[in-house]
């Protein structure tokens, strides 16, 4: 489940999503989560537009009292868009957890870490940059998360091994992992009308499996490291800007990213933007991303919208256009 990060998309809608209340009784409650998603674009490397489904997704939330201080739950989820227009339906967050009052909470299975809720701006599709380029390990199996929120200080401190591939071999049977290591942490502080985060990462990989591998296969050992800070001290409006760095173990793989965001809120309507410069060590991988976008709730957390895209990268000969446009529908409960 590894990716390359990109700006995380928000929902813009009127309000926050709930989950819906299906069981409550003798302290034990679930909940059903679920989101959908269908949209018309095109992208970078391809001008003529198609529909997508992209989310189709459903889960359950449950949990039992142990005590007025603690709950033990179980999250159950069902990716229905594990890619584009997918039919099959397969598990996605799956994990046990132990919710806490006064201490935050700890989760173990297949989840995300900390550098998963990185980025800033609402973008739907396009999106600005936090990494440019280097492949982490947070969303993943074999996961512990650990949230702490009292308010005004908050953290979020990640562990993730790979000693269980995913993938089987010729007799169907698991393989062994990368035998990599991932740890991530972020703190933050809000004070006034700011929100201030600082985040750091480490991917650790074995270095017995990353000899076994091709030359061009080869994972590589890298930190990432940043901050953000978002304001929102001006009526109907929300500022935020961002640093991202990453440090590679390769030669001339090193990378950073300034980003830059503003959301506007007028009754139903939210009209977004963003803008990110990233610096590569290897000057053909430098890119600057931007989008454009403007949303309107027609329903509770469901909003119909419309956003424009682009993408300034030297030497890429694959592109038809550096803008892209997407018009779509995006539900949530």
């Amino acid at each position: 489940m590894k990716k390359t990060l990109v700006a995380l998309s928000v929902l813009a809608a009127a309000t926050s999503a709930q989950a819906i209340e299906i069981y409550n009784q003798d302290g034990v409650t679930v909940g059903l989560h679920g989101d959908i998603e269908v949209v018309y674009m095109n992208d970078f490397q391809e001008s003529s537009m198609k529909q997508e489904i992209q989310d189709a997704d459903f889960g359950f939330d449950v949990r039992y009292a142990i005590n007025d201080e603690f709950t033990f739950g179980a999250y159950w989820e069902f990716d229905g868009s594990k890619h584009t227009n997918a039919e099959e339906t397969k598990n996605g967050d799956t994990y046990v957890a132990v919710y806490s009052k006064t201490y935050g909470s700890i989760k173990f299975g297949r989840l995300c870490t900390a550098v998963d809720d990185l980025g800033i701006g609402s973008d739907y599709q396009y999106g600005i940059k936090t990494y440019l380029d280097n492949v982490t390990n947070e969303c993943a199996d074999e996961g512990v998360r650990y949230d702490y929120d009292n308010g005004t200080f908050y953290t979020t401190l990640g562990f993730v091994q790979d000693k269980l591939s995913t993938e089987l071999d010729a007799n169907g049977n698991k393989q062994d992992g990368t035998e990599t290591d991932y740890m991530d942490a972020r703190v933050g502080y809000r004070v006034a009308d700011f929100d201030l985060s600082a985040f750091y990462s480490n991917t650790d990989v074995d270095a017995d499996y990353q000899a076994s591998q091709p030359a061009d296969k080869r994972q590589k050992d890298h930190s990432g490291y940043g901050a953000e800070v978002r304001f929102a001290g001006i009526e109907n409006v929300n500022l935020a800007i961002a640093y991202y760095a990453s440090k590679s173990d390769f030669d001339q793989d090193d990378n950073n990213v300034v980003a830059f965001a503003a959301d506007y809120f007028m009754d139903k309507w939210t009209f977004s933007a963003g803008y990110s410069i990233g610096d590569h060590d290897d000057n053909v991988k430098d890119q600057d991303n931007w989008f454009l976008n403007a949303g309107y709730g027609v329903a509770p957390n469901t909003t119909v919208y419309a956003e424009i895209g682009g993408e300034d990268k030297d030497n890429e000969p694959n592109y038809d256009s550096d803008v892209a446009l997407a018009i779509g529908v995006k539900a949530e409960f």
